[in-house]
């Protein structure tokens, strides 16, 4: 894993996506078409907004997945991740090629699993762009993760801690209104990508990404399971950063 330790979450943001970019350029180039995941949340918001600016990608070439959504999320809610990646993403690229939503709030959810796990896998992904949750969850993917989930999406049970930081994001009114099951990409699904950028700035993620780093591998730590990933690069500035002992060139297990 490559650590990049950013002076501020804008230049974080920037060197984050143009590395992201690069790879979507180069998959252009080499077959003609490029398929990406982006995220949602706080930390993206830099990132995504240095993404859509880049006005060299032929956007009619990529297809493109997110991570996870809230069963039973309207995507009118403001809280809906549809609706996050509509407001900051798909409506800055209006030649984007295709955005394949998880529909969260359709009434059968092992009916949307099997479209967008069908969906996804004949789309080999090029760059998978993410971060870190404050319980270093990766996706919806809560400690213990289940590292070895043959599909690509699948249903999960979300934890008090990875609730409790989507309502102190101010994305709920209360802490009860926030869903406790979401469908999420999985981790083995996630390893399968190109590239992994991983964008994670404030010194709320200081303590999962010491543990990410400077831990065991462990289910307990599930975004630790990106240290076995062959190009995976981690975006840091200097409060994310703060608890780590150093910062290697690179990290291995």
């Amino acid at each position: 894993m490559k650590i990049h330790v950013e002076p501020n979450k804008k230049k974080l943001g920037d060197e984050a996506a143009e590395l992201g970019a690069e790879a979507i350029r180069s998959a252009i180039r080499t077959r003609g078409a490029a398929n990406i995941v982006v995220a949602t949340g706080a930390s993206q918001f830099e990132l995504l907004a240095a993404l859509v600016a880049q006005d060299d990608i032929d956007w009619s070439r990529v297809t493109a997945f997110h991570l996870d959504e809230y069963i039973a999320m309207p995507d009118t809610h403001p809280a809906s991740f549809r609706r996050y990646l509509r407001e900051r993403f798909t409506s800055h690229l209006p030649t984007l090629g295709a955005f394949h939503f998880i529909k969260g709030d359709e009434p059968d959810p092992a009916a949307e699993l099997a479209r967008i796990n069908a969906l996804i896998s004949s789309h080999p992904i090029d760059v998978v762009f993410a971060g870190i949750g404050e319980n270093a969850h990766l996706a919806f993917n809560d400690p213990p993760a289940d590292f070895d989930a043959p599909v690509p999406f699948h249903v999960v049970e979300l934890d008090e801690r990875c609730r409790r930081q989507q309502f102190g994001e101010g994305w709920f009114a209360t802490f009860e209104d926030v869903p406790t099951r979401a469908i999420s990409m999985t981790v083995r699904q996630i390893m399968k990508s190109g590239l992994v950028v991983l964008a994670v700035p404030d010194r709320r993620k200081a303590e999962a990404v010491r543990d990410t780093l400077e831990g065991p591998i462990t289910p307990m730590v599930p975004a630790s399971v990106l240290r076995r990933h062959a190009n995976c690069h981690l975006f840091l500035e200097p409060e994310s950063a703060a608890l780590l002992r150093h910062i290697p060139d690179a990290v291995t297990e």
